[in-house]
């Protein structure tokens, strides 16, 4: 875990994806949250293409495997970041992406009844922990601001959009685990997933809201490449590198560091303001996180 070749993607990964729930306010803060899914993605799909070209993948699906593509594309691609963009219309992200890092509760439940995979006793305790600690900033985030976000919005209603957003993520997750799945190169398989859910959100965007209006702001397409390149492309085979290096459970643990680069910023730029009741719910939510996580290790 101390080897450079380790280390520094490992802490990379988590830094990367922890910033990226900040970066998604300012872009929801130009377009409707829909086209800023489409702008996203409309960058990252090429590059996804081309880095599957580049490492010699085979980029051909069969039938089954482009309906699983399509599947996992709509859930992940489409459904879950149009949850995530809307709730952080309305809940601090932090606070989204304290509530993601509890996705291996979903996960493993799923996993459970599609897959038939065991559940340890020690990660069902470690998970009851960690939804006690995302309760109490739940709760913190209430008091502060119970009819209006930080964004102006309904922090009930971002409390329910971020949950929608956890499950279309750990459907997608569960189901490309399955064998069509695991025969598929997993960077040629994202790309082709990442397509249809690209053509998923025009079609969604285009429909609810009307043609978009292009933004003119450097910041705004500065921010959707970070967004696209760095926080999508680049990750990913930083991360599968990492799973194979050192294995799932003990890269997962990368969403920690996730957590807290999220609530720095948030901290930083979003206002939140700590109390004991935040700063109990976040160690209880950190300590769950990692006996969970360790739990499942072992298994």
């Amino acid at each position: 875990m101390l080897s450079p070749r380790v280390l520094i993607p490992f802490m990379l990964t988590g830094t990367i994806w922890g910033s990226t729930w900040f970066v998604i306010t300012g872009q929801i803060s130009d377009v409707p949250a829909a086209w800023g899914v489409f702008f996203r993605f409309m960058l990252a799909t090429p590059a996804l293409f081309a880095l599957a070209v580049a490492m010699g993948n085979r980029l051909r699906l069969n039938r089954a495997e482009q309906l699983l593509a399509l599947g996992v594309g709509i859930a992940q691609f489409s459904g879950n970041f149009l949850f995530v963009y809307n709730a952080e219309s309305h809940i601090t992200s932090g606070i989204v992406a304290v509530m993601f890092a509890l996705l291996m509760v979903p996960n493993a439940i799923f996993a459970r009844v599609f897959i038939g995979e065991a559940v340890q006793g020690g990660f069902i305790g470690g998970s009851l922990v960690a939804i006690a600690g995302v309760s109490l900033l739940l709760v913190h985030e209430w008091n502060a601001a119970p009819l209006g976000g930080p964004n102006g919005g309904n922090v009930g209603l971002g409390i329910v959009l971020a949950i929608g957003g956890m499950l279309a993520a750990s459907i997608a997750n569960v189901v490309q685990a399955n064998p069509t799945g695991r025969g598929v190169p997993m960077v040629s398989f994202l790309a082709w997933a990442m397509l249809y859910g690209t053509i998923f959100d025009f079609g969604f965007a285009f429909v609810t809201l009307g043609p978009p209006a292009i933004p003119t702001a450097w910041q705004f397409w500065a921010g959707t490449a970070y967004l696209a390149i760095i926080g999508s492309v680049v990750t990913f085979p930083l991360h599968y590198n990492l799973v194979r290096e050192i294995g799932a459970g003990r890269t997962a643990y990368n969403g920690i560091v996730t957590v807290c680069v999220a609530m720095l910023l948030s901290t930083l730029f979003e206002d939140f303001r700590w109390d004991a009741l935040s700063v109990g719910g976040m160690v209880l939510a950190l300590l769950g996180m990692g006996l969970a996580l360790r739990s499942k290790q072992r298994r």
